[in-house]
């Protein structure tokens, strides 16, 4: 696993837009709180290009963010938002020089389809994180934003998990993968898609229809993606649709039904995912999880 150097004041942040577009204004907060931590941030006019809801067309985010993967002096490139469109770019995309010069690829969402591409295709780890979008003057000192900044600078992270009626027992460890359980869906088949045995799976989602749910996590079970895996973390599954005769079961519950079959170790609640909670996690690390209590240690290649 190649796990990009940790950063340390006077390194270059750049901003990218992969998918939906941005106002300038928006990002006020998060290239305040970037600069205040000693980083220089990296833009220039093609972030606030726009394609309809796209951040521009397919060509200008590409090559965009080609520059961004090409340039030796940027150590860290945060996506400012997901939506929808980073999957459009996978393909078209050179990572040869991400692999040359390694750093770290920020975001959460939509952004999970560069997650999972890195560690299938690239064996890099990135970072699950708060995205500028998120950033208000409000949140400056949240969770959110705390172990993004010490997850960039290989701070150890420790979280303590809320206890849940469908977690099931036993400590487990490895690395984790995973990402917004839409995106993972999306990609199986692919060459983006997760291989998950021995590791440590984490999903997430937000907005979508129950039935979805299942149809996702049985899509994950006959892929194979569950049979061999560490453990199931379960960030936040919110804002969740009915149909007019109801499913019958919560999303959690609905997870916890797919995996049945299994007697690997399940955490739920863990908090990652679409609420203003969003605690960093660097995909491809190794985590360690006993009881309740949750740890990822800073580690190098």
């Amino acid at each position: 696993m190649i796990i990009p150097p940790y950063l340390k004041a006077g390194d270059t942040i750049a901003l990218a837009a992969p998918a939906r577009k941005i106002s300038q204004e928006e990002l006020i907060p998060a290239i305040a709180l970037l600069q205040r931590e000693g980083y220089s941030v990296h833009y220039d006019e093609r972030l606030f290009a726009e394609d309809h809801q796209f951040a521009g067309t397919d060509a200008v985010r590409t090559a965009y963010l080609q520059d961004l993967l090409n340039d030796p002096d940027i150590h860290a490139i945060w996506c400012v938002r997901g939506g929808y469109g980073s999957v459009r770019l996978l393909d078209k995309l050179d990572f040869r020089p991400l692999i040359k010069n390694p750093k770290w690829i920020c975001g959460y969402s939509d952004i999970t389809a560069f997650h999972a591409h890195l560690h299938s295709r690239c064996n890099m780890a990135s970072l699950h994180c708060t995205m500028p979008i998120n950033i208000t003057e409000k949140t400056l000192e949240t969770p959110a934003v705390t172990t993004l900044l010490n997850a960039l600078q290989g701070k150890p992270l420790y979280y303590d998990l809320p206890s849940h009626p469908l977690n099931r027992p036993g400590n487990f460890s490895g690395p984790i993968v995973g990402g917004n359980l839409s995106v993972l869906y999306s990609l199986a088949g692919s060459n983006s898609a997760l291989s998950t045995k021995g590791k440590i799976l984490f999903i997430e989602d937000l907005d979508e229809y129950l039935y979805h749910i299942d149809r996702m996590m049985q899509n994950l079970k006959r892929a194979g993606m569950l049979k061999h895996i560490a453990g199931l973390l379960v960030g936040h599954l919110s804002d969740m649709h009915d149909n007019a005769i109801p499913f019958g079961h919560t999303a959690e519950e609905i997870v916890a039904a797919c995996c049945a079959e299994y007697d690997f170790p399940m955490r739920f609640n863990f908090p990652a995912g679409h609420l203003p909670d969003n605690r960093a996690i660097r995909l491809g690390c190794e985590m360690e999880i006993s009881g309740l209590t949750t740890i990822q240690r800073a580690t190098t290649a």
